[in-house]
């Protein structure tokens, strides 16, 4: 067992794999995304979602 992917949740304390985290983009800091939004207040990947829909041109009005 390699020690070296073991990480601390920053949220909980949890010793976990940071590989095997659901947490989406911040894996090495969250042992889970609802451990990443409880600690933000929202995920990055919906974040990133938003932005995403905002950036899409609008229909033209007819």
């Amino acid at each position: 067992m390699n020690l070296n992917n073991i990480k601390i949740c920053a949220r909980c304390g949890l010793r976990y794999d940071w590989r095997k985290s659901p947490s989406t983009t911040l894996k090495m800091t969250y042992c889970s995304s609802l451990c990443e939004r409880a600690d933000l207040g929202f995920t990055i990947e919906a974040l990133l979602k938003v932005q995403r829909t905002e950036r899409e041109p609008a229909a033209p009005a007819v």
